[in-house]
């Protein structure tokens, strides 16, 4: 097992549970920000495990990096485990002239050598039907963050998706926790990135929201969904998500919108990564490998 720079801790976790083997592959990176990546050689099953949250081109390069000397190697097998997966959103032109990048990515991490990915909560179907030259696995986040909301003491709680698109996700989260859940109606500028999200017709007063998404990243869409569970009176808010990137100020203007707390997994290391994903990637793993990864 190879443990990308990006992701030295979940590596480390993962291996552990497998009682396998980690390599920490040398990285320098020069003046001109390029990387470079040494360690020895590897061969047999190998699993890298790199997320590919910002800086975004490089996390990303950096796994192919591995991939690529794995492959030059003679690995037989090459599995790289990126909980997140850049370019998931890009699924689709929306605007004339855009691409759908992701299918891109799925194409760079074949040449690389990749066979087979696992992520966690892909952003959407669409976007794992366009890995037709490598194969994906998905893992759910949502057991394990509603076991971690089942501990947090909440006041006749009621999951809430910020949008149509969450859905199935928060009814998944709601069963779990035993509660009901409510799907926001949000609108979003696809040219300026605004997004507003209409008051829900419910009766929430005094209870605790939790808000689940799979990625939070400038914040807006929690942010809208918190002010508007805040105006019809919610008691607590907190944001739950699989992937919490909460780029530039937006953890401050999460709380200031009224959210109590962000919970995220580890996926991408920070103060919020409270759910560890180490446990499902190495239940996969094994299942796929038994104990032979390297």
């Amino acid at each position: 097992m190879l443990g990308g720079p990006a992701s030295v801790e979940l590596a480390s976790r993962v291996s552990k549970e497998l009682k396998a083997n980690l390599i920490i592959p040398e990285l320098r990176v020069f003046s001109d920000g390029e990387s470079k990546i040494r360690f020895p050689a590897v061969g047999g099953t190998c699993v890298i495990v790199q997320s590919t949250y910002p800086p975004t081109d490089t996390h990303l390069l950096q796994a192919m990096m591995i991939a690529k000397k794995c492959a030059d190697d003679g690995a037989v097998e090459i599995c790289a485990v990126v909980p997140y997966l850049a370019y998931a959103r890009q699924d689709r032109p929306f605007l004339d002239g855009e691409l759908a990048t992701i299918s891109l990515v799925a194409n760079l991490l074949s040449a690389a050598g990749v066979k087979s990915v696992i992520t966690v909560d892909m952003h959407s179907q669409l976007g794992m039907s366009l890995f037709s030259s490598v194969e994906i696995s998905n893992v759910s986040s949502v057991p394990l963050l509603a076991d971690h909301a089942k501990g947090m003491k909440l006041n006749d709680p009621i999951a809430v998706s910020p949008d149509a698109g969450g859905a199935q996700r928060v009814s998944d989260f709601a069963k779990r926790i035993g509660s009901d859940y409510l799907v926001l109606k949000k609108s979003r500028n696809r040219a300026t990135g605004e997004v507003t999200v209409e008051d829900p017709d419910f009766d929430i007063k005094g209870r605790d929201a939790v808000l689940v998404d799979d990625i939070i990243s400038s914040g807006g869409s929690i942010i809208a969904a918190a002010e508007s569970l805040r105006r019809k009176g919610a008691n607590r808010v907190y944001a739950m998500c699989a992937h919490a990137l909460l780029l530039g100020d937006a953890a401050e203007k999460i709380a200031k919108a009224g959210v109590n707390d962000i919970v995220a997994t580890n996926s991408i290391p920070n103060q919020y990564a409270k759910v560890d994903l180490s446990h499902v990637i190495s239940d996969l793993l094994t299942v796929r490998y038994g104990k032979r990864s390297s």
